[in-house]
């Protein structure tokens, strides 16, 4: 992150950011954070993919498990990516394939505020 607007290094201004925060079963984890990096894959060639993050909960008593953030370079670049039917396809099954139902909250935000250190 740049401290000057808050973007991903090289991000163009109207870039987005995507979250989506997963509620899963401490013990679904791996098995799902493998198939996560699968899908991440076909993102990232996809046009207008900047970056990507998943984040895992260090306590596995947090609601989230986990946090993925990307950076696209615009909503319909995300939304053009996303529509790719293998893409959700596998989404799809990732989703069906852990024991406990695996709850995921995506969005895409942009930044209102922003603090960094002085």
């Amino acid at each position: 992150m740049t401290a000057e607007n808050g973007l991903a290094a090289g991000a163009p201004e109207s870039s987005v950011t995507f979250i989506n925060v997963f509620e899963i079963a401490a013990e679904e984890l791996d098995a799902f954070v493998g198939k996560w990096e699968e899908r991440a894959r076909l993102m990232r060639d996809k046009p207008g993919f900047i970056d990507s993050r998943l984040h895992r909960a260090r306590s596995s008593d947090s609601r989230f498990q986990l946090v993925n953030v990307s950076h696209w370079a615009s909503q319909e670049a995300w939304e053009a990516a996303t529509a790719d039917p293998d893409f959700a396809s596998r989404a799809r099954e990732a989703r069906e394939e852990t024991v406990q139902p695996v709850t995921p909250n995506p969005a895409v935000y942009d930044v209102v505020v922003e603090l960094t250190a002085p």
